[in-house]
């Protein structure tokens, strides 16, 4: 980026109109590969008073590196590569899975996972666990709006839900006896955690024991709950979607944990969670997350698998989806501005209970609250809100069997899909994978030449002397993401340019990032074949 360009930036920014109301930023303008695109935010929170809970504990990077404001006096795009890498860095998580998963052999060979703030603080949070009292691996991305509380509950809880659904009935009655003779509880999971992740430590016990009353509720089931996968993941964000919603409506003595589920339950979130057994691959989404299959052809080229649809105003099934559910007389104010009712982007998410619930539920929830001004809980009802609800967290789960030639799953934010497309996240995987096997011994050039090999050689020739930067894919999916011209090679201007765009300014310019990549075994899964 030039300085030229870098200049632009700052000015526009001070001189850009945006809409204002009670302190916060209802919507923005998000600049976006040539095009505008609006998308509803909201500001950051306000300073919990005293006796409040701070939901933000999470981790920020250094305030030498971003400004906080458009109006400081020396304003400066200037970071060393040191910096950078330190910044785009501070996120990093990888992890080597284990040869044996439970009963089966494991498909996966490790994953790698990276996120880059925008707002202050991010709200996106990340999930990936082992399971342990069942088969498989699960590797969740969580885009939380009007905050970080309802991200921040669904990633510590989807996972666990969706692991109940699948036991057993022997293995929750072996659960629910341990709990009873309160003796210690085996884990049903192995969580895989940067550092920097928090949880509620305050309302962890809430959270076990509502998690408790799902599993006994299905042991009340007559027979054996006997979900299918699909079916257990269903079964699992909507049941939490609930139970959001009904703890803030359950009286609460203590005031915090009531501070929290408002928050939880008013601000909002969507999910994309992919669970891989052996061959076996789904995918829940609710919302804009993608997941991306990157498949390696026979002739060696790379193409795209798309797991998930982004549920909004540009799907047409999403469109038909609501009509059905509203009459018609409101078929006209369901999506207005390419937003539902005018307000949100996404037409699926966790939380958001302000398009779900009637109009007299929120006024008798919020009345009998303290400040909701102090928690940063957005009070707005919008017109025609006639037929609630008008938002749901149920997902479209996405099965697909795993081929030798599927060699990874890319699971993001939206904040790295309206960056990059598709294909180009695959092809920058498949350039980095390239550069990673260029450190072994050099290639001979083999005859007869085929398209895949000439591909390969492109890759290694775009991704030679950059790759090498960032051992973590994600990490280097987010530094092209915010950081490439118009040519698709990152421009160390312009990335220092974006990495320190001031907190007040870098949301119109990008999102936060959340990028896992799972790399699957081919070895693993070509023998399930010869063995099938």
């Amino acid at each position: 980026m030039s300085r030229t360009v870098s200049s632009w930036i700052l000015s526009s920014a001070r001189s850009s109109i945006i809409l204002q109301g009670k302190g916060r930023c209802y919507s923005i303008c998000i600049p976006n590969r040539n095009k505008i695109k609006w998308k509803l935010v909201f500001s950051k929170a306000h300073p919990c008073p005293a006796g409040s809970c701070s939901l933000d504990r999470t981790f920020s990077f250094p305030k030498a590196f971003r400004h906080t404001s458009t109006e400081e006096e020396h304003f400066s795009f200037q970071l060393s590569p040191a910096q950078i890498n330190d910044i785009l860095r501070a996120g990093e998580l990888s992890h080597r899975a284990l040869g044996l998963n439970s009963r089966n052999v494991n498909s996966v060979l490790r994953f790698e996972s990276n996120q880059l703030a925008s707002n202050s603080p991010i709200e996106d949070r990340r999930s990936a666990a082992t399971c342990l009292q069942t088969a498989g691996m699960m590797f969740g991305v969580f885009d939380g709006h009007a905050g970080a509380a309802c991200a921040q509950a669904v990633s510590e809880r989807l996972l666990h839900y969706i692991a109940v659904s699948l036991m057993p009935r022997q293995s929750l009655e072996e659960i629910e006896l341990a709990v009873e003779a309160m003796k210690p509880v085996r884990p049903i999971l192995q969580l895989h955690r940067h550092p920097s992740d928090v949880e509620y430590q305050e309302i962890t016990s809430q959270y076990f024991e509502n998690l408790r009353v799902y599993w006994q509720h299905l042991l009340d089931l007559d027979a054996e709950p006997g979900f299918s996968l699909e079916e257990a993941m269903v079964c699992a964000f909507k049941r939490l979607d609930s139970d959001i919603s009904l703890e803030v409506q359950a009286p609460q003595e203590n005031e915090l944990m009531r501070n929290i589920a408002l928050q939880v339950a008013f601000s909002g979130a969507t999910a994309c969670v992919a669970h891989i057994d052996g061959v076996h691959l789904h995918v829940a989404n609710t919302g804009d997350c993608r997941a991306v299959l990157g498949v390696r052809e026979e002739d060696g080229t790379w193409s795209t698998l798309p797991l998930t649809r982004d549920h909004n105003a540009y799907d047409e099934f999403e469109i038909r989806r609501l009509k059905r559910e509203h009459p018609r007389s409101e078929e006209k104010t369901l999506f207005v501005n390419d937003r539902l009712l005018g307000i949100l982007m996404p037409s699926r998410a966790f939380g958001d209970v302000q398009l779900k619930w009637s109009k007299e539920l929120q006024h008798s929830i919020l009345e009998n609250s303290c400040d909701v001004e102090a928690l940063n809980i957005y009070q707005y009802v919008p017109p025609n809100y006639h037929t609630p609800p008008y938002l749901t967290a149920e997902p479209e789960v996405t099965y697909h069997k795993l081929r030798g030639k599927d060699k990874f799953l890319v699971i993001a934010s939206d904040g790295l899909w309206e960056m990059l497309s598709n294909e180009k996240v695959v092809n920058l995987v498949a350039g980095h994978l390239t550069e990673l096997n260029m450190q072994k011994p050099p290639l001979t050039f083999k005859k007869p030449v085929n398209l895949g090999y000439m591909h390969n050689l492109l890759l290694q020739r775009k991704s030679k002397g950059l790759a090498s930067l960032d051992q973590n894919i994600a990490t280097h999916l987010i530094r092209h993401a915010i950081g490439s011209n118009e040519y698709g090679q990152v421009d160390p201007e312009k990335l220092a340019a974006m990495l320190t765009l001031p907190e007040d300014l870098a949301r119109m310019y990008r999102d936060d990032i959340t990028v896992t990549v799972v790399y699957f075994n081919s070895e693993t899964i070509e023998e399930y074949y010869r063995n099938h």
